[in-house]
Parts: structure tokens; sequence; C-alpha cells
């Protein structure tokens, strides 16, 4: 039989929990039992790793202790390691017994919270011990103390050994009736190895500097886009151009696709067009932009477009017809 122990403290001397698990390591050893302890706190860069160690395990013991509130990081992080790369359907096999030991307040609601995280996983909790201990010389000069650990350590043998059953938890229940998780469609092969990915400090590092890259690619992408949109059609208006006499004129066009009008001036010689804000015109027209390819490459005129319906238009329509004697675009 296979227990791991998974210690979630800081690994302090007087830590009354590391005396504890020693004790009961002793005794499932003695048991013929091959124990195997994982010390958080030296682990803590691989942490999302550890789920694969549960593999081969018919039990474990999850450690820790209350030094001010709560299991601790450590712990906390191993148990999100576990939903999120762990997996279920080995998990759903295992019992954990939790040991939990406090030097001020919440020890109950420590074994507590562990006991439901694993449920929570699908795992199977069961008997574990708690207490308060102010001083750690206390606990290893009581020899009561000691026989209460001995037979804690014997029923927690006995319970995974003889795989006893015990009544499924109502948190399961009502945890996938409410808020059924999003599943991630992986195997257990592929979750592994984005457990170890994660804990790659020098691939995480490379996949920061790749995003940074890729944004930066796309932010000067859609600079020269925006430079370029602002550019459109200019260029094919201005060599389109043929002055008239007594033609004064301001033409504002709406293209759907863009965010700003096309506003073209026409004084005589003179030609202004740019993209701006709208301003008072004497015709107001509003197509989308393949209405308006057709008409810079010569394969319709601003009438036709507006008699075919391809382009909508408000003011003198007599105006608008200007606009083909002044643009001639050949195709």
């Amino acid at each position: 039989m296979n227990i791991n122990i998974y210690y979630g403290g800081r690994g302090i001397i007087d830590d009354p929990t590391i005396y504890v698990i020693n004790k009961v390591q002793e005794i499932l050893e003695e048991l013929r039992v091959k124990v195997t302890r994982y010390n958080l706190f030296e682990a803590k860069n691989s942490i999302a790793t550890l789920p694969q160690t549960l593999k081969e395990a018919d039990g474990i013991i999850l450690a820790t202790t209350v030094e001010w509130y709560g299991i601790g990081g450590y712990m906390q992080q191993f148990l999100d390691a576990c939903w999120l790369f762990g997996d279920k359907e080995r998990i759903a096999q295992i019992y954990m017994a939790p040991i939990v030991m406090s030097t001020t307040y919440g020890e109950r609601e420590g074994k507590l919270n562990l006991s439901t995280a694993w449920e929570i996983l699908g795992g199977r909790p069961c008997s574990g011990i708690c207490g308060y201990i102010e001083n750690t010389l206390a606990l290893e000069m009581n020899e009561q103390y000691l026989h209460v650990i001995e037979k804690k350590a014997e029923n927690i043998y006995r319970t995974i050994n003889q795989r006893m059953a015990s009544f499924p938890a109502s948190n399961q229940a009502v945890k996938q009736m409410a808020s059924p998780p999003q599943a991630i469609d992986l195997t257990p092969q592929e979750t592994e190895q984005l457990s170890q990915y994660v804990t790659d400090d020098s691939y995480v590092r490379r996949q920061k500097e790749d995003i940074q890259e890729l944004t930066s690619l796309f932010r000067d992408k859609m600079n020269n886009e925006e430079a370029q949109s602002e550019e459109e059609y200019l260029v094919e208006l201005k060599k389109a151009f043929r002055p008239q006499q007594g033609i004064e004129a301001t033409y504002f066009i709406n293209i759907e696709e863009k965010p700003t009008p096309l506003i073209i001036k026409v004084t005589d010689s003179n030609l202004e067009c740019y993209y701006g804000a709208e301003e008072p015109s004497d015709v107001e027209m509003q197509l989308n932009r393949a209405a308006m390819e057709d008409i810079v490459n010569g394969r319709m005129t601003f009438q036709r477009a507006f008699m075919s319906g391809a382009m909508k238009m408000k003011g003198d329509f007599r105006v608008l017809r200007s606009m083909d004697q002044i643009f001639q675009f050949v195709e």
C-alpha cells in the first residue's frame, strides 16, 4: 500500500504538525506501508506538477499548520493544482486524511476545509487529526497525545487498506446541480504536460515575451491600417480631379466601414479632400466600401450609384451630377 504525505507548513523547527506526521509516518511504515513525503515549501516552484504524484497512491495525508488563519498558501496552491491539473478519475479512488495542528485558533475549520476541498475534487475523505498545541515540547512529552496519534494512524491505515465505504457528500450533488464546472477537454497526459509547462519559468517567460511581441506587431499593424485608412481614396480623388469653372460645393461621403466621413471641398480649380468631423455640406452621401471601390475604379459613376440604390443621398441633385464632371475615373 502506498500513502503520500503532503506537508503544507513552513517547515519551522517547533511546528507541531511536523512532529505529528513524523509519528504517523513511523507507525505506517511499521505496518509495511510505503510512505512518500512531499514538503510543499521545498517544492513551491513545482507545486503544479505534484498532482502527478497521486497516480500510484492508495491514500494521502494532507498536513498543514494554522499559524494565524486558514490552511496556508502552499496547501491551497496544491489543492488548486489538483483542481486544474489533477486526474479526477484517479482522485476519485484516493482516500485523504487531514492532519491540521494549530498554534492559534482554527484547527477544526482547517480540517473541515481540507475534507470539503477533497470531496469537491471527487476524492474520499476519512477521519484525520486536529488539535491546538501551544508548545511543541508539551506535545512530545505527553504520552497520552502519543497514544492518540497512534490510534488515529491505525484508523487511517485501516480505512485505506480496507477501502471502507462512506455515504456520499451533499456538497458534490449540490455543486453538480448548481454550478457545474467548465470542463477542459484535455487528456490526462495533456493535463500533465500543461502542469509541467506552468512550472517551467523559462517557458512561461518565453510565452510572455511571445505575447508581448505579438501584441506589439498587432498594435503596429493596427496603426498602419489606421494610417492607410486615413489616406484611402484621397490619391484617387486628386488624380481624377478635373477643375470646372463656376463649381463651388462641399461633398460629404459617409462610407459605412469607416469611422470618420470623407469630406470633399471644391472651389473652381481648388480641391480639398480629407477625413474629418461632420460639417455643413451641399450633398451628403452614404454608401459602402464596395460601391466606393466601383466608383474610384471607373466601373460606376456617382449618379448611377444613386440611381441603382447603391448610394443614398441628401441635398441638391444638381450638385451631385457635378461630381461626375469634376471627377473622371478611368477603368
